[in-house]
């Protein structure tokens, strides 16, 4: 289990509805939190998954959390068994599900690669779990290695997880989520780029999980949602899979999903007639460690050795012996390398190392001196041997030629075996990145060699603080915050949150952005507002909310409402909750109405008090104060203030509650006024005094027909 942070969902110990202890944090992602709990009425260990504030009220993520809670209803050892979904206090929506001990299908890939044998068995337990969702008409929409659990690490015992939300941090794999698509492109069917599912859909991406596990890698498919969608329209490549998985895999991702197999009842079909059979076991072979190419095209031709020259050459050996010319005649001998290898590398750090087979001297020292000048290190750090075996009379002269190629990349590593290499390291940037592709491409067409390369663009350590500097001249609608470590490094998620003016505003971050932040994915949280809202947002700083909350809920019904979200002729409640123990501190709200007009609703013209100690309640440590009512209070007390939505209002206006160390204003606002004088009056009562402002939060109304 991870190390408890502060800023943690749940803390050790914590009891959630009368019934599960927190025992520790499994893990932690872009949208939420894993956490290891036990009932402590029957003992049952559990696993429970809570999403973070920001996603609990966002509409995509709740129908998410629905369909997986649907779940319920399915009992197959193959598939994770859910509980409940609840609902805490401070509104986080988390679900409860069986505890499965063991490692994700991706945790296996980066430990080792599994056989071929062993991705049958998992194959078809999958289906299995596949046949008994399916049934119930639930389509997972997102199977991929991490979401496939192998208990105990064994691939008979493996259990399909999570089936609705989406982890968006996921190593090197990219996922949206909407109306239209849920799951990771690099294992998403073509279908579901166009907003469609099926039972089929789950088929294509169980085949593209068999491979990048056998290949001990993600897919890659791009950089851009163009190369993405060309890219899906094409089979994947499945060179060197040995049958039959490859020729399941190329059947269950077929571009054309008339194509795949019918259900997943077939497939469980099919993988029994294959172990039955014996025919699962993969056929002996040459030990190949290779990787697939991230840029899976290989380039490059193969020199063969004459066969007469290999004939007159053992004619000659074999004449000599049984002459018994002396040994010294043909030299001493070499010994034999198979494979004939080279492995050298070079870290950020400078640290550098070499291992090669040469065929002689001369050849041992060109590979030593090129390897110094790429990398600036001692050559006598280098450990070459002698050998025969060298499968071209240009082997190590092409090789030389190709290190100095790798000179410019931050850090590289090449491995070589024969007449096969394979080259990653990290460029600088974006278009250093493309110029090393260009050079290795060339070396590739020209050399004796097939060549795949996974070149990444740096830089290698991403600081947060570097991107937010690059935010500060976009302030379409307020700030953009940039949410994840200090510290991002290559292959993480970068995710931008925030509100813009315009849905134009997106194409500006992402070509601001793309060039900064080198091989790492950008995931844009963005909501367009009106201008409205976007003029008090641009002045308000970037403040976090200091445990501060807004609880919309229905004046009729008193039900929270999660999506913010009403209809015609109902009444929003709004509710601040603050923690109890906050003092010497004040509240200012506002409502920014989508009429054009700006709402002081805290103080107004019945209530002036501002200090947070004296409004509102104190329930179970928090402090809640209500700023709008239900309408029926108005009865007892007018001077309450309630709103209903109404046909002329239809729209998004927001709540945007203000902590402060100081009253926001030496004097009550209006009533209600425009937002340009609002946004000025903020602007000049925190010129130079951003220190005041201790949290902000803030909720959108969307008033709909």
């Amino acid at each position: 289990m991870s190390d408890p942070l502060p800023s943690d969902i749940f803390q050790t110990g914590q009891i959630l509805n009368n019934t599960y202890e927190i025992q520790g944090l499994l893990g932690r992602g872009g949208t939420g939190e894993v956490y290891r709990a036990v009932n402590q009425v029957t003992g049952r260990v559990f696993a429970i998954k809570a999403l973070n504030a920001q996603f609990s009220v966002n509409a995509d993520y709740q129908g998410l959390m629905r369909r997986e809670e649907e779940m319920r209803s399915i009992v197959h050892d193959a598939v994770v068994r859910y509980n409940e979904c609840s609902r805490t206090d401070g509104g986080h929506i988390y679900l409860v599900m069986d505890f499965i001990s063991g490692l994700s299908l991706a945790d296996m890939m980066n430990d080792r690669r599994l056989d071929a044998k062993e991705l049958l068995i998992v194959a078809h337990r999958v289906a299995e779990g596949l046949v008994a969702t399916h049934a119930q008409g639930i389509v997972h929409r997102d199977l991929s290695p991490d979401n496939i659990i192998l208990r105990d690490g064994k691939a008979e015992a493996a259990t399909i997880i999570d089936f609705g939300i989406a982890k968006d941090t996921a190593a090197g794999a990219r996922t949206i989520v909407g109306n239209e698509f849920a799951g990771k492109y690099e294992y998403a069917a073509p279908e579901q780029l166009d907003g469609h599912s099926e039972a089929r859909t789950d088929l294509y991406s169980l085949g593209a999980t068999l491979l990048a596990a056998f290949r001990g890698e993600t897919p890659y498919l791009g950089t851009t949602p163009g190369e993405i969608v060309r890219r899906k329209q094409s089979p994947l490549q499945t060179d060197g899979v040995p049958d039959p998985l490859k020729s399941l895999i190329d059947d269950l991702t077929a571009p054309d999903i008339a194509l795949r197999p019918g259900s997943a009842g077939e497939v469980v079909d099919r993988i029994d007639g294959l172990l039955k059979s014996g025919k699962g076991r993969a056929p002996s072979r040459q030990k190949d460690t290779r990787k697939e190419s991230r840029v899976p095209e290989r380039t490059g031709r193969r020199r063969l050795w004459p066969v007469l020259t290999i004939v007159a050459l053992a004619s000659l050996v074999l004449a000599a012996v049984l002459l018994g010319l002396p040994q010294s005649i043909f030299g001493t001998s070499l010994p034999v390398a198979s494979p004939y290898e080279l492995n050298a590398s070079r870290n950020e750090d400078g640290t550098a190392r070499l291992f090669a087979n040469a065929p002689d001297d001369s050849s041992a020292a060109n590979l030593r001196d090129a390897f110094a000048r790429a990398t600036a290190t001692d050559p006598e750090t280098t450990e070459i041997n002698l050998a025969s075996g060298v499968p071209s009379d240009l082997w190590a002269e092409e090789l030389a030629d190709l290190i100095g190629l790798l000179t410019p990349l931050d850090r590289w590593a090449v491995q070589v075996e024969d007449l096969d290499a394979s080259v990653t390291g990290v460029a600088a940037d974006m278009d250093a990145r493309a110029q090393s592709l260009r050079n290795l491409e060339s070396w590739g067409t020209a050399s004796s060699f097939g060549i795949v390369t996974d070149v990444l663009a740096g830089p290698i350590e991403l600081p947060a603080k570097d991107i937010t500097y690059a935010l500060q001249n976009i302030k379409t609608c307020g700030n953009l915050l940039v949410e994840g470590p200090d510290v991002f490094a290559l292959g993480d998620t970068v995710t931008i949150a925030g509100d813009l003016a315009d849905d134009t505003d997106q194409n500006e971050l992402r070509s601001l952005l793309l060039p900064l932040i080198g091989s790492r994915e950008l995931h844009l949280r963005t909501e367009t507002l009106n201008g409205d809202l976007c003029a008090i947002r641009a002045v308000l700083p970037p403040t976090p909310s200091a445990n501060l909350s807004i609880r919309l809920s229905n004046g009729a019904t008193g039900e929270a409402n999660l999506t913010g979200a009403y209809r015609t002729g109902e009444n929003p409640v709004v509710e601040v909750q603050a923690p109890a123990d906050l003092r010497d501190v004040y509240l200012w709200v506002m409502l920014v109405d989508n009429t054009g007009l700006v709402f002081n609703i805290l103080p107004n013209i019945n209530n002036s008090e501002q200090r947070l100690s004296e409004l509102g309640t104190v329930e179970n440590g928090v402090r809640r104060v209500r700023v709008l009512h239900p309408k029926s209070s108005l009865t007892s007390d007018p001077s309450l203030l309630a709103v209903e939505v109404l046909e002329e209002s239809y729209g998004k206006s927001e709540v945007i509650a203000i902590l402060s160390s100081e009253p926001l204003f030496d004097i009550r606002r209006p009533r209600d006024e425009s937002p340009a004088s609002v946004a000025s009056a903020l602007a000049e009562r925190l010129k130079g005094r951003d220190d005041v402002i201790i949290g902000i939060a803030a909720r959108i109304i969307d008033a709909q027909p």
